[in-house]
């Protein structure tokens, strides 16, 4: 038996009707690179709104469609966080085009490997990466316009300046004929492990995400919220933030290339954010210029409710120093690429409160599923694993905004048929437990086996970071020839900190783990090398400690 429901498609469209009509005078706020009287580089502010940013996007809808962009066709953005770029997330997919963030930080060389890969038509680049331009017309054939976003000191040929561009249109009227499973938005893994493999997101999967990651136990965002999205917007969509906000009428405030911890505490500060989302490296800068505020005398006010932290894992020192020296609250979630990104957040029961030992454990692992996001843990057997808390094994998910393959059909070794469901296996080891919590032991590819029993690099990590010397840790295995493989932990220490002794680390860590799990060797370094997603690239790390062996009494 059929329903009698209407069969309405969920379309981007959508979100872009409510911001204009519902949210117009909702305000946007951007800082955006400029220069002072002495011509030094400076953070400006601009201000605009919903209306105005929607109106802009179906100008650029409809300067693609007269450039020739047909419905499908790639669309490339180059670009930072900022209203020009809302305006992409916005206006591409609203004329069929499908909008393809590429990650700034890339290598120029990976930077054209993907937009050949993706087929990309169109390129909106930010002025800052000018220097570039070059190189993507000399190896990138399949791009036939390119538009820069901002101002010029000097004209490029054959390049638009978007502004200019896209002011010579009128706003489109009507928006083509649309299916809801039409590809509205193209990511790419990171690739650490290989060439990127590209994921695209359906109008229906970037609504149905929009709406399940505004609630309460969820990213709680609202129209009276002020959101501020330090994760780049060529990240996951920026997980999923921006359409969010725009569907739901909350004030968005990007940072556009500032991200240091005084930039952000003053834009959070006058902009009065109340959400803001961000990798770990970036809560750590926050909390530094927190903490400098707070001894000088002159503390930030701040009616922040909420951080969502996620990337990687938040160490719990972390949350705990948030929340006891300046009262507020890190929310772990977790997700990738292939889940659009949302899969958990870390919201506590009721009867659990914030700032107790259960609490902090608890903000600490990776959270509850979001609605319609189901995950299981998969044995190397096949078999399904128990939800105890302590059971590790392959993390895999499924749902209406989880990927069913990649572009191209690449990688369909990580795509399950389990009892006739789908499932995407996410590469990950974790635990699940009686309430649902989820907890990421490691990737798999970073699990450390030793003894034929599994370590944790990720919780030797978070409990390195909370000794007061260390301010980063990553551990990665090396070989031994009685365990296979120990761990070796490579640490950053805190500016001005005394180094630890090895006997000193491991009395640390004693009361936590058990003895075999103690890291057998200590590395101090200046850097740990950083991914242009803000995790640790531990495939650099073991190359460069590959001599290592097991054994080491002492830090060098």
């Amino acid at each position: 038996m059929k329903s009698t429901m209407m069969d309405v498609p969920l379309l981007i469209p959508e979100i872009v009707e409510r911001a204009r009509n519902f949210f117009a005078e909702r305000e946007i706020v951007s800082l955006v690179a400029g220069k002072n009287e002495q011509g030094q580089p400076v953070a400006q502010t601009h201000r605009t709104t919903y209306g105005e940013v929607a109106g802009r996007a179906l100008r650029l809808a409809r300067a693609l469609t007269a450039a020739g962009v047909q419905p499908g066709a790639r669309v490339a953005t180059l670009a930072v966080n900022s209203y020009r770029h809302l305006e992409a997330y916005l206006g591409v997919p609203s004329m069929g085009g499908v909008l393809h963030t590429v990650n700034i930080r890339l290598h120029p060389d990976q930077v054209c490997w993907i937009i050949n890969d993706a087929e990309d038509q169109v390129l909106l680049i930010e002025n800052l990466f000018a220097g570039m331009i070059p190189t993507i017309q000399a190896g990138c054939p399949s791009v036939k316009k390119i538009v820069v976003l901002g101002p010029l000191p000097v004209p490029i040929e054959g390049v638009d300046d978007y502004d200019t561009w896209i002011m010579q249109h009128e706003p489109q009227t009507r928006y083509p004929e649309i299916q809801e499973t039409d590809a509205a938005g193209m990511c790419y893994t990171s690739g650490t492990t290989g060439n990127p493999k590209a994921v695209t997101y359906s109008h229906r999967s970037t609504i149905l995400h929009s709406l399940a990651s505004a609630p309460k136990d969820a990213l709680n965002v609202g129209q009276s919220d002020a959101v501020l999205p330090i994760v780049p917007m060529f990240h996951v969509n920026a997980w999923g933030l921006p359409y969010t906000c725009s569907l739901y009428g909350a004030k968005l405030v990007f940072a556009g290339a500032f991200s240091d911890g005084p930039t952000l505490a003053k834009l959070m500060q006058d902009e009065q954010v109340t959400i803001t989302a961000g990798v770990p490296t970036i809560w750590m800068g926050l909390l530094a210029e927190l903490d400098r505020a707070r001894e000088a005398g002159a503390p930030y006010r701040l009616p922040l409710e909420r951080l969502v932290v996620g990337g990687s894992a938040a160490p719990e020192a972390l949350i705990r120093a948030f929340w006891e020296r300046h009262q507020l609250k890190l929310a772990q979630a977790w997700g990738m690429t292939e889940t659009h990104p949302l899969g958990t957040v870390s919201v506590l029961p009721p009867d659990v409160g914030f700032g107790s030992d259960e609490g902090f454990t608890l903000a600490a692992k990776q959270g509850v599923a979001v609605p319609t996001v189901q995950l299981e843990l998969l044995s190397d057997d096949g078999e399904l694993l128990p939800h105890d808390g302590k059971t590790m094994g392959r993390l895999i998910a499924r749902g209406p905004w989880i990927a069913g393959s990649y572009f191209k059909g690449t990688g369909q070794s990580n795509f399950l048929d389990i009892g006739g469901q789908q499932w995407f296996d996410t590469g990950d080891i974790a635990t699940l437990d009686a309430r649902g919590f989820m907890h990421i032991q490691d990737r798999a590819k970073d699990l450390i086996k030793s003894g034929g029993e599994w370590i944790s690099s990720v919780d030797l990590e978070n409990a390195l970071m909370a000794h007061p010397t260390v301010l980063q840790a990553a551990v990665i295995a090396m070989p031994d020839p009685k365990w296979d493989e120990r761990p070796l932990a490579v640490l950053v220490l805190r500016p001005g900190a005394p180094q630890p002794s090895h006997a000193e680390l491991t009395e640390f860590l004693a009361p936590k783990f058990a003895k075999w799990w103690l890291p057998d060797a200590y590395e101090v370094v200046e850097a740990i090398p950083i991914g242009a997603t803000g995790k640790f690239l531990k495939r650099e790390l073991r190359d460069q400690f590959s001599e290592k062996v097991a054994g080491g009494t002492a830090v060098r």
